[in-house]
């Protein structure tokens, strides 16, 4: 079913690879489908310095062949490599530099790629490995939420093909180290497909090469990837591209490919790229791969954050707040998710926490408060506070994203977005902002070329919040972010007195600051030690909270969402 495939720029043929299994044959392994948690020690002494991809799409046999070239240095003396690789894409061939080893010299029975060495590897030298691999990768259900290959035609009939592999990992389709700090310092990419077809990805195009037959062969080039965040895109794309100049003095090439008849809605969202790089920028710093892109390709399903080069599939919908919220919250990620990764999926809430908030954050920079109160009312109603947003323990992207699993689940998103509003309202507009662009960049003064991608933790965070603020708000956080119910405010009148108590989960202190607006008149209770009263008379009208800067228990929420699952 599938043609023997010509790849002229790979030291070592595609050809090689072993031979396609039938379509859905292997089922894919447990250890495949886990992503991150802790990390196993024989991949603990590797650091990832460099991989060369090559990878040929098949898509009449739904397979794709691959030749990875990866460079490790030796952080203590290796005997062995391990490396995540799906066993659908099962190794035909791998050289230690540069030369063959046998086949009982590495096996890949479950998932993990264990390759004995020739020779040990001592600390601070580097090993490279080169794998020859290919199979019948596995079909995603239901993508993005479902990992894996999205196979798929155009309107008119066209290859149109995709991968996602946020919740299962890079060994979905290459052979890499699937946890968050299994970044490699560089990738370059050499992807080759049928005539006709273009191939979108990540980072800088070095140039396309044309095969005899017709084929193509894009190459690009990016620097230290998410390690789910390599992605793979093809289509019969047209393009729109542009530059932005930048606040910072740097210009921004910009990439949208779409398919072909959609002329006039891709140009409308294209038209949104400068107006949110502008804000993000603006409120927060600079664009962190300025040196390489802003792209966005259009896929067969809804979107995910792969760096530089975005997947979409929103199919242009309209909304009220008039940007595209999958638009702007992907891209959000290229700060919250590439620029700066969290260590451990237990903390992905500075993902997905922060990557929520700047939809309302960027409703109220284009339109006031009004949209922003809008939009955040809508993200409360979806709260549901059933598990803790962190356990404090390292966990793999299951354990966090799917509440099945024992996770928190969208709570990372909606809680998080709102605890973040809550915290900005409490220590102000200004520290928030400082403790954000170092969450992001780990300075205070970002600009093009003075930074790096880092890895972030939710301690980290903490600490950041009392260096900008010399305030410990270990309060804040651990009933946030370390108890799944919220905080009850108490409200009792008695004759002429108001008095508000803070009731927290656990019992443990929340001396959270509250407003309270009386006939009109707003006054602002400091709540030491979790309660304070405020002499008003029996007649006035009282609202506590009034313009919402405070994520507490709502009793008509909580009965509403019994509704819903009644209904369903």
């Amino acid at each position: 079913m599938f043609q023997k495939p010509f790849l002229a720029l790979a030291a070592l043929s595609l050809t090689a690879a072993a031979e396609l299994p039938k379509k859905g044959e292997p089922a894919i392994t447990e250890q495949t489908q886990r992503s991150g948690g802790p990390i196993d020690p024989d991949q603990a002494k590797l650091q990832f310095d460099h991989a060369d991809l090559k990878f040929e799409v098949l898509p009449e046999a739904e397979a794709l062949l691959g030749v990875a070239t990866l460079t490790f240095t030796a952080k203590a003396p290796l005997t062995r490599l391990v490396i995540d690789l799906d066993k659908n894409l099962a190794p035909s061939a791998i050289a230690i530099d540069g030369k063959p080893i046998p086949a009982t010299y590495f096996g890949d029975p479950d998932g993990r790629l264990t390759i004995r060495l020739p020779n040990p590897v001592p600390v601070g030298k580097q090993v490279t490995a080169t794998i020859t691999y290919g199979g019948t990768p596995h079909v995603a259900v239901r993508a993005p939420w479902d990992d894996g290959m999205v196979w798929a035609k155009t309107p008119d009939g066209r290859t149109w093909f995709a991968t996602t592999a946020e919740g299962y990992g890079c060994d979905l389709f290459w052979p890499c180290l699937d946890f968050p700090t299994g970044e490699p310092t560089n990738v370059t990419l050499h992807i080759t497909v049928p005539k006709g077809l273009k191939a979108p990805s990540n980072g800088k195009l070095l140039g396309v090469d044309t095969l005899r037959d017709g084929r193509t062969t894009w190459n690009w080039s990016v620097r230290q990837p998410n390690t789910y965040g390599i992605a793979l895109t093809v289509g019969p794309y047209e393009e729109i591209s542009g530059t932005y100049k930048s606040r910072f003095g740097n210009e921004i090439p910009m990439f949208y490919w779409y398919l072909p008849g959609e002329k006039t809605k891709a140009e409308a969202l294209f038209a949104e790229f400068a107006p949110t790089l502008d804000f993000f920028e603006s409120e927060i710093g600079p664009y962190p791969w300025g040196d390489e892109k802003l792209g966005v390709v259009e896929t067969p399903h809804k979107g995910m954050e792969h760096q530089t080069i975005n997947a979409y599939g929103n199919e242009y919908a309209k909304a009220p707040e008039g940007f595209d919220w999958l638009f702007q919250h992907e891209f959000s990620h290229e700060y919250f998710g590439n620029q700066l990764t969290a260590a451990n999926w237990d903390d992905y809430w500075l993902h997905e926490g922060y990557g929520t908030y700047m939809q309302p954050l960027y409703g109220r920079w284009r339109e006031g408060e009004a949209r922003y109160a809008t939009m955040l009312d809508d993200e409360r109603n979806k709260i549901t506070n059933l598990r803790p947003i962190i356990s404090g323990k390292v966990r793999t992207e299951e354990e966090v994203y799917e509440v099945t699993k024992g996770g928190p689940g969208q709570d990372i998103y909606y809680k998080g977005s709102w605890m973040l509003h809550t915290l900005r309202g409490l220590i102000g507009d200004d520290d928030f902002l400082k403790v954000t662009r170092l969450a992001v960049y780990g300075r205070l003064d970002p600009k093009p070329g003075n930074f790096s991608p880092r890895f972030g933790s939710t301690t980290e965070y903490e600490g950041f919040v009392k260096q900008v603020t010399g305030k410990d708000y270990g309060w804040f956080f651990d009933v946030y972010l370390r108890q799944a119910a919220l905080p009850e405010l108490v409200e009792t009148r008695d004759g002429g007195t108001l008095t508000l108590t803070w009731k927290a989960p656990a019992g443990l202190p929340f001396p959270m600051p509250v407003e309270v607006q009386i006939d009109g008149r707003v006054e602002r209770l400091a709540m030491t030690g979790g309660k304070d009263s405020l002499a008003v008379s029996p007649d006035a009208h009282v609202v506590v909270d009034p313009y919402s800067r405070i994520l507490k228990r709502s009793k008509a929420i909580e009965d509403y969402h019994v509704w819903q699952a009644r209904k369903k």
